[in-house]
């Protein structure tokens, strides 16, 4: 007996070894063991530790990218095989001369149903060189960035809350409704450029309907499309790294300071963009709260539970697993601001936001700056939460402002203070 199962194990070494490399299958979330505390970042999920960057990024960073993908927000899309930006127009008298408004279609396909993302991109006119350029996904289409008649309305569907909107299709009311949110001539008068796009032009966000990449992706078949799990968020982040993929291409565009900023959902996806996409140098979350900065684990706030009852579609299936046993996740979001290192992070938060757990979001920061350490680089830097109104930590920052759950011109003033600090620029 033990002769037979000497040579199927051997035959089954060998049969591993000839053939192209496989993780094995990860185990069902019932199968997990609970950690009460915070699984370390830089220990593998075999229990190796990681002591260099080289195991890190070889081993650990596609480890905890598997991870992620599987248990939570389920598989980043393929890119697409045919992609195209095709320029709708392009103004040189934005903001009263001093920016051009480029508005840009990236094509994601050849078919009548594949994505088609409209990008409003904002550079400064008086630029000495390439701009560094924030990069936004935006709540109700980028006609409420500005009222200016060129920006297209949002083609698809909006939210209801999105003023303006009727029968929730964006109108002519809709424009420059948010405009007081997203300070362009301020972005511009400090060297900065800006590309937005609207989250429904890749899926829009409702629980029970499938309208966008998912449904492309699965050719309109139903079965093959399940709207409930499909992984929002997720399909986010690929129009992030879209967007991206035009950006590097920009003539004006410093390829090298790309940034990725959002606010409560999008800040989730903004989150995950840069963690998975090394091209986004600079991560901006502002309130991510649950699934984004803030702790699964977390007693405060918004639970896994929670997020997956009333929003059960920003995630997979597999992440339902774990509503009542959050503790049994092999990961915990600290691990993707780990993914991050050591590109500079922003941990943007609010004193009264008690829903997204502000606590919670600084104790993620401090778990994941042993891996910035491991890269040499200062992170974090402290265990102290700071003050209000106080930006802390280096490449690896946090801050906390008094105020409710929004995002606004002061907040923007400390992504701008925290970008400048990072790139230098002026």
């Amino acid at each position: 007996m033990k002769t037979t199962a000497c040579l199927i194990g051997l035959a089954t070494l060998l049969a591993a070894c000839s053939g192209p490399h496989r993780p094995p299958p990860l185990p069902a979330a019932t199968a997990l063991v609970a950690r009460t505390g915070m699984p370390d970042p830089l220990v593998m999920l075999s229990g190796a530790r990681v002591h260099t960057q080289k195991v890190w990024e070889d081993r650990r960073r596609p480890e905890l990218t598997r991870l992620f993908q599987h248990y939570m927000y389920g598989e980043i899309p393929p890119a697409p095989k045919q992609f195209a930006g095709r320029v709708l127009g392009e103004h040189r008298d934005f903001l009263g001369g001093r920016a051009t408004l480029k508005l840009v279609r990236l094509e994601c396909g050849a078919e009548s149903n594949a994505p088609r993302i409209d990008l409003m991109l904002v550079l400064p006119n008086q630029a000495p060189a390439r701009v560094p350029v924030f990069l936004a996904m935006n709540f109700c289409g980028n006609h409420a960035m500005t009222s200016d008649s060129r920006v297209p309305l949002a083609r698809g569907w909006v939210y209801e809350s999105c003023a303006g909107s009727k029968g929730n299709r964006a109108t002519e009311e809709c424009r420059g409704t948010q405009a007081a949110d997203w300070p362009l001539d301020l972005l511009v008068e400090r060297g900065y450029g800006f590309a937005g796009f609207y989250s429904g032009d890749v899926d829009s966000d409702r629980s029970q309907v499938s309208d966008g990449i998912y449904a492309w992706l699965a050719n309109n078949d139903p079965a093959r499309n399940n709207p409930t799990n499909r992984g929002s968020i997720a399909a986010w982040a690929w129009g992030f790294q879209r967007c991206v993929d035009y950006l590097v291409t920009e003539p004006a565009v410093d390829a090298s300071r790309i940034a990725s900023v959002g606010h409560s959902r999008n800040g989730k996806t903004s989150l995950l963009a840069g963690a998975l996409d090394p091209r986004i140098s600079l991560i901006i979350a502002n309130q991510s709260g649950c699934g984004g900065a803030a702790p699964s684990r977390g007693k405060i706030g918004e639970s896994v539970e929670a997020i997956n009852d009333r929003f059960p579609h920003w995630f997979n299936a597999e992440f339902k697993d774990f509503n009542r046993a959050p503790e049994k996740l092999p990961f915990d979001q600290h691990c993707l601001i780990a993914l991050c290192a050591p590109r500079p992070v922003l941990i943007a938060t609010a004193r009264e936001d008690t829903w997204s757990n502000p606590a919670g979001q600084f104790e993620m920061a401090v778990a994941a700056d042993p891996v910035y350490q491991l890269y040499g680089v200062k992170g974090l830097g402290t265990r102290q939460m700071p003050g209000i109104g106080q930006l802390t930590g280096d490449r690896l920052a946090y801050h906390i402002r008094e105020g409710k759950h929004a995002m606004s011109a002061p907040d923007w003033r400390v992504f701008l203070d925290f970008a400048t600090r990072q790139w230098g620029q002026q």
